[in-house]
């Protein structure tokens, strides 16, 4: 393995495998220079090869700086019971009541003094009082996202039943310049970024979450996504978001200690202004209290 060399940057990386997509005319298995599974080529799956690009198959060593790959992904379910009613309560500090709609609501206080004063009964109704915060959440699914759908899963029941004015999208890796709502259709049912920028004002909050574990050309280069060929860097949709939400933080489910032996996630964490925090009730409490800060 010591004696297998770097191919160089990323740049000479993709034209070479260019050049191979062109001249390859069939499969190989073992070797060091053609598209394949096993052996030591920096093109394919199942072998081993220190900055190469995997083309299908599953991840073995973790050093591909790129990945081409179709993935299936599954919805979240916001209807799963929690498994600790804790989440619920540390998104609780994230609060600012209103009373806003219909008045539906019986207002007995109202309704006593205005029948006292009246000399009859005096019905007096009002809206439902309500979280008024405005929240846009991101949800990074598949992939190095699967080992934890269950946290997922229960932040998103509790953001659910917290957050009467919630909008919710998902995102593979990092956000590019579209998004979606059912992962099943995620091809056919893209929402532009630009269309959420521009749809929801600068008064939501936004949360992101995953775990900012991919290669970091994914993050800083066009073409970097795994499975499209993204025009701008990821980073440049990250920047755009956290300017357009000045109220923004990034729940990552990796335990903090382990945060600086990833690039990548130091590449996310530096774009989010440090504001990233564990997916731990601790780490929720510290992300509620900094988009709290931010008015």
């Amino acid at each position: 393995m010591e004696k297998i060399k770097s191919l160089g940057s990323w740049e000479e990386i993709m034209e070479t495998l260019k050049k191979r997509l062109a001249e390859q005319q069939g499969r190989h298995e073992g070797g060091n220079k053609w598209i394949g599974t096993r052996g030591t080529s920096p093109y394919g799956n199942s072998g081993y090869n220190p900055e190469g690009v995997r083309i299908g198959g599953e991840s073995t060593h973790n050093r591909a700086i790129k990945v081409w790959d179709q993935r299936e992904f599954r919805n979240l379910d916001n209807t799963r019971e929690l498994g600790t009613r804790n989440i619920k309560i540390a998104l609780r500090r994230l609060r600012r009541f209103a009373r806003e709609g219909a008045a539906d609501e019986l207002d007995l206080d109202a309704t006593i003094e205005g029948t006292a004063r009246q000399g009859w009964l005096d019905i007096q109704m009002r809206p439902e009082r309500h979280n008024a915060v405005k929240l846009l959440l991101f949800l990074d699914v598949g992939g190095s996202m699967d080992p934890w759908v269950k946290l997922c899963e229960e932040l998103f029941s509790a953001a659910t039943a917290e957050f009467k004015n919630m909008e919710f999208f998902y995102f593979h890796n990092c956000p590019y310049e579209g998004v979606w709502k059912d992962n099943r259709r995620r091809f056919a049912e893209r929402t532009p970024l630009w269309d959420v920028l521009h749809k929801f004002g600068h008064d939501y909050k936004l949360v992101l979450v995953g775990d900012a574990s991919m290669s970091p050309y994914e993050i800083t280069h066009p073409g970097g996504s795994v499975e499209h060929f993204n025009e701008e860097a990821g980073a440049v949709w990250l920047q755009r978001l956290t300017n357009t939400y000045p109220a923004a933080v990034w729940l990552n489910p990796i335990p903090r200690e382990q945060w600086g032996y990833s690039q990548s996630i130091r590449i996310v964490r530096e774009l989010m202004n440090d504001r990233m925090y564990p997916l731990t009730l601790a780490g929720l409490d510290e992300a509620m209290r900094e988009l709290t800060r931010k008015r």
